[in-house]
């Protein structure tokens, strides 16, 4: 398939796809007569992991590396494990601090009415004394 009918398949720009291979986060593509690229299921499924991990977080010097050991003939499963661990690491920190601003959101809701108010009415107060602090000094400077 060409390259317009693999970015269909896999929902995954033609540009993209471009520097998947720049980047060697796939293998080099064959090429037609004419020069087009013809992709097959194996790049498929390479485009796809590349997209997985990219959605992971994973960085693309990481998921080069990750690929470089997969694709070597010895045996790199150690490393491969480590890369995937340390990205998952990174994964559930990012997951903790969105669950820390979820749940802080959620307590601003459910106590809106009697934190909320009370703060914005501060807030208020706080703007309208600095408004008449403004105006005073105006007032002195015209006199």
């Amino acid at each position: 398939m060409n390259i317009k009918e693999a970015s269909e398949k896999t929902g995954v720009s033609s540009a993209a796809i471009r520097y998947y291979e720049k980047e060697s986060l796939i293998p080099a593509i064959d090429r037609t007569e004419v020069g087009n690229r013809d992709i097959d299921d194996r790049i498929i499924r390479r485009i796809r992991f590349v997209t997985q991990m990219r959605a992971a977080g994973m960085s693309i010097e990481n998921l080069r590396r990750y690929i470089e050991l997969f694709d070597a003939q010895e045996d790199n499963t150690k490393e491969q494990k480590a890369l995937l661990k340390e990205q998952l690491e990174v994964m559930e920190e990012k997951r903790d601090d969105l669950q820390a601003a979820i749940d802080h959101l959620n307590y601003k809701l459910n106590h809106f009415y009697d934190h909320m108010e009370a703060t914005e009415e501060e807030l208020r107060q706080l703007e309208k004394q600095h408004a008449e602090k403004l105006n005073s000094a105006e007032s002195d400077d015209i006199k």
